[in-house]
C-alpha cells in the first residue's frame, strides 16, 4: 500500500465511520440494543476475515489483558448504544456532531487520570468544543428532543473516550485487530440478553442495514485504519478522521432531509476545526521551557 492508497483507505474509513448514525436510523425497527448487538456480531465476522487475509499472528492473552479486554468491551456497548439512542431522539446530525466531543473529554480525563498537565492547546480544544455544542443546541431545554439528544451523544462520547484511555492503557500488547474483535464479542454477549426478546421481530430489510452498519462501518473501517496506518502518521490519520461528521451530516441530510440550522453548522464546524487543529498542535514539540520541566 503506497501513500496514495492509503490516503484513499483513510477517507473511505472516515466515510463509514461517518454512516454509523445514518444506517441506524435506517433500521428503524430495532432497538438501539438490538442493532449493537447485531453491528457486533457481523463486525466479528468481518474482523476474524481480515485477520485471516492478514495473518498475523495473535498474541496470546494475560489474565490483565483479559480484563483490560473486557472492560473495554463493556465501555464500547454502553457508547454505542447511548450513539444510537442519540440518533433517534436528536438526528443524527447532533448524535454525530455530540460523540465528536469526545477528545475534549479525552484531555480532561487524561489529566485526571495520568495526571497529565494539560497544555495551551488542548486547553483550547475543550474551550471551542465547549462553544461548539453550545452552537449545535437550539436551546437548553431538558424537554426538547435536541437536548436530550445531544446529552445522550455526550455520554456517547464520554465512554468512548474512557475507551480510548483504556485501550492507551494496553497499547503494544494485544494487535488492533484482535482487540476490536475481542471487544466485539464483549459487547455481543453483554447485549444478547436485551436484544433476544425482539429480534424476531425486526424486518429482513433493517437486518440489511445492520449488517452493513457491522461490516462496513466497522470490521471494514477498522481494518482499513488499521492497514493505513502502517504508511500513513498517526497525525495525518486523525486530521482526515475529523472529516467523520461531515460525512454523516452531509448523507443524513440528503437521505432524511435533517436539514442543519446556520448554528448548528457553525457550531459543527467549529468542533471539527478544533479537533483537526488539536491533531495538527499535538503534532509539533512541547516549547523547549516545557521540555526541560518535563526532563527532556
Amino acid at each position: 500500500m503506497n501513500h496514495r492508497t492509503a490516503l484513499g483507505a483513510l477517507h473511505i474509513g472516515a466515510l463509514f465511520f461517518g454512516l454509523t448514525g445514518v444506517f441506524g436510523k435506517l433500521a428503524a425497527s430495532a432497538t438501539p440494543s438490538i442493532i449493537v448487538f447485531g453491528r457486533a456480531l457481523f463486525a466479528v465476522l468481518a474482523l476474524a476475515l481480515f485477520a485471516g487475509l492478514a495473518r498475523k499472528g495473535w498474541q496470546r492473552l494475560r489474565a490483565q489483558d483479559l480484563g483490560r479486554l473486557l472492560l473495554g468491551g463493556i465501555l464500547l456497548a454502553g457508547h454505542w448504544v447511548s450513539f444510537f439512542i442519540a440518533v433517534r431522539v436528536g438526528g443524527v446530525a447532533i448524535a454525530t456532531l455530540g460523540f465528536a466531543s469526545f477528545p475534549a473529554f479525552t484531555v480532561i480525563l487524561e489529566g485526571v487520570l495520568f495526571r497529565e498537565r494539560i497544555r495551551r492547546n488542548e486547553a483550547l480544544l475543550v474551550l471551542l468544543v465547549s462553544i461548539g455544542l453550545v452552537l449545535v443546541t437550539p436551546a437548553f431545554n431538558l424537554a426538547s428532543e435536541a437536548t436530550g439528544g445531544l446529552l445522550w451523544a455526550l455520554l456517547s462520547g464520554l465512554l468512548f473516550s474512557l475507551l480510548s484511555l483504556t485501550n492507551r492503557a494496553g497499547s503494544g500488547r494485544v494487535p488492533a485487530v484482535q482487540a476490536a474483535l475481542c471487544q466485539n464479542l464483549v459487547v455481543g454477549v453483554c447485549l444478547l440478553p436485551f436484544a433476544l426478546p425482539g429480534l424476531g421481530a425486526v424486518k429482513p430489510m433493517d437486518w440489511l442495514w445492520i449488517a452493513l452498519l457491522g461490516i462496513f462501518c466497522t470490521g471494514v473501517a477498522h481494518s482499513l485504519f488499521v492497514a493505513s496506518l502502517a504508511v500513513i502518521k498517526a497525525r495525518t490519520a486523525s486530521v482526515v478522521f475529523g472529516m467523520e461528521p461531515v460525512y454523516g451530516i452531509a448523507v443524513a441530510w440528503m437521505v432524511f432531509a435533517e436539514t442543519p440550522t446556520l448554528r448548528m453548522l457553525a457550531g459543527g464546524a467549529l468542533i471539527i476545526f478544533a479537533i483537526v487543529l488539536s491533531s495538527r498542535l499535538s503534532a509539533e514539540p512541547p516549547p523547549r521551557r516545557e521540555r526541560l520541566a518535563e526532563g527532556a
